[in-house]
């Protein structure tokens, strides 16, 4: 028997024969393939609709700080905070070797938070060697400032993993906090 690394089965063109052979599911059988800024903000226009600019200046300084992600969900998600807060969302994760999976996510926050919103959600996942690699909890700080709309974008990690949510929300909110967001394949009303 063969003693491979994670690395040298998704890198080396043996290693997908394996893979492919010993029908390990969603594992990348390549190396990960990255979207480009601009395959990331035609996306975005489509799915987020008439906030163009917006959306370009907020991708381009993502891009900028963690370059080209190899994954990435659109969804909308549901929030309120009086202090401690929830965080409730659904969506479709895109990835280039691994096809499309519908995703959940729930998670409580804490801290000095106010209000609620509603918002279309943009989530640039770096680093993902696996579906299933998503399936865990991300920990990140959040702000919000905001009446009516706006966009904002954060970061989260995880394992190695990194995820930055790209928002634009209709309602109000107000505030900073700590939280994190659960992944989970199915949808589930328990935040923790």
């Amino acid at each position: 028997m063969m003693n491979l690394t994670r690395r040298t089965l998704l890198t080396g063109t043996a290693a997908s024969a394996v893979i492919s052979a010993s029908g390990l599911p969603a594992l990348a059988q390549r190396a990960p393939q990255s979207f480009s800024q601009t395959e990331l903000v035609s996306s975005g226009h489509q799915f987020f609709g008439n906030v163009s600019r917006g959306l370009a200046l907020t991708i381009e300084e993502a891009v900028r700080r963690w370059g080209e992600p190899n994954g990435y969900v659109l969804g909308q998600e549901a929030s309120g905070a009086f202090v401690g807060g929830l965080r409730y969302g659904e969506g479709t994760l895109f990835t280039r070797n691994a096809g499309d999976r519908k995703v959940f996510w729930q998670g409580p926050s804490v801290g000095f938070d106010f209000g609620g919103e509603g918002a279309r959600t943009m989530m640039l996942v770096y680093n993902l060697p696996a579906v299933e690699a998503l399936y865990q909890r991300f920990v990140g700080v959040d702000g919000s400032v905001y009446f009516v709309g706006g966009f904002g974008f954060t970061a989260m990690a995880a394992e190695g993993v990194t995820l930055v949510p790209i928002r634009t929300g209709v309602g109000w909110r107000l505030g900073v906090n700590l939280g994190y967001l659960k992944f989970t394949p199915s949808a589930t009303w328990n935040p923790f």
